[in-house]
């Protein structure tokens, strides 16, 4: 199964950045603020032509952008777009730097971030925190999370996972697949550490093929056997890297729907996947999310939000 990945912002052609900042600082100027100018251009531009913007409008007017984004806007849609004007990888980071600070901490955001992520993406988010909060990711993980759950999550920081152009081994996804079986559901009890090996060691292409042959050797589904064998975050994560091997999008299309189910919204998620995935497979997740869902993912979006924060966010999504 090829992951076909269709982001919903991409490169703005033409483009240019000099007119750009220009038309940003006058939407900033005088009195009161024109919000739509700045999400007509701010989404619709890729990253790297909003860090361009960021670098013209310094030169410019010799004023820092986002400081300048930052004391006009307020509130979520201040938030949005802060994060747009954010390098992605430096984004991501901070988002696991707040999930690690104060009191408690968001496993969720941990999972979401970091089960998700192939070798390649991993080694460039270690690097970048290390550089950005001047601590290893690694560490800082280990002093808030406990157990197999740490465990697993330090394998994946610490870069153990087969890159993607491994090629995948049939022989080796067989053996995978029974000591899977052979730690859990053949024996009492779980031997998490066996199945931290094996979803943290292998890529995701043989991970495919892993739970392929679990299927065929024991009956049942991979999500099955970690459904009666895992709990709390441990659960969680296995579940998150079963779905990314399987459907990355319907992952964070499940995400996002929990983000809007129920009383209340849960904004730090919803702004997290759709401004990261922008350019990765926002595309995909809104169809997953209409066949799961049976609704497009912009009229649930529209009826949790509103303002400013709502017109950021369906701009993002490209329309209905």
């Amino acid at each position: 199964m090829d992951y076909k990945a269709e982001p919903c912002v991409t490169a703005h052609s033409p483009f240019d950045a000099a007119s750009d900042s220009q038309e940003l600082r006058s939407a900033m100027r005088g009195l009161g603020t024109d919000e739509q100018q700045i999400i007509d251009i701010l989404t619709t531009r890729n990253n790297a032509q909003r860090q361009l913007i960021s670098a013209t409008y310094a030169a410019e007017f010799e004023r820092d952008l986002v400081d300048d984004l930052k004391s006009e806007l307020g509130g979520k849609f201040e938030n949005v777009i802060v994060a747009l004007m954010m390098p992605p990888v430096e984004y991501l980071c901070q988002q696991l730097h707040s999930a690690m600070a104060g009191i408690g901490t968001e496993e969720a955001t941990l999972v979401e971030i970091l089960c998700t992520k192939t070798n390649e993406e991993m080694q460039e988010i270690v690097t970048t925190y290390e550089e950005k909060w001047g601590r290893p990711l690694a560490e800082q993980m280990c002093s808030e999370t406990s157990g197999f759950f740490r465990r697993l999550l330090t394998l994946i920081v610490t870069g153990v996972r087969d890159p993607v152009n491994t090629p995948v081994n049939a022989e080796l996804a067989k053996d995978q697949a029974s000591q899977l079986y052979a730690a859990g559901e053949a024996k009492l009890g779980t031997d998490e550490e066996v199945f931290n090996r094996i979803m943290s060691h292998a890529s995701f292409p043989q991970l495919r093929l892993v739970f392929e042959e679990y299927k065929e050797l024991t009956g049942q589904t991979i999500e099955q056997a970690i459904k009666h064998e895992m709990a709390d975050e441990l659960h969680e994560a296995m579940m998150a890297i079963v779905e990314c091997v399987q459907s990355p999008a319907a992952f964070f299309a499940n995400r996002l729907y929990k983000a809007m189910d129920g009383a209340g919204t849960d904004d730090d998620t919803l702004i997290r996947i759709i401004v990261s995935r922008s350019e990765i497979d926002l595309g995909t997740i809104k169809k997953e999310f209409e066949r799961i869902y049976n609704r497009t993912l912009y009229s649930a979006i529209e009826s949790e939000t509103s303002g400013d924060y709502k017109r950021a966010l369906t701009a993002l999504l490209g329309g209905a």
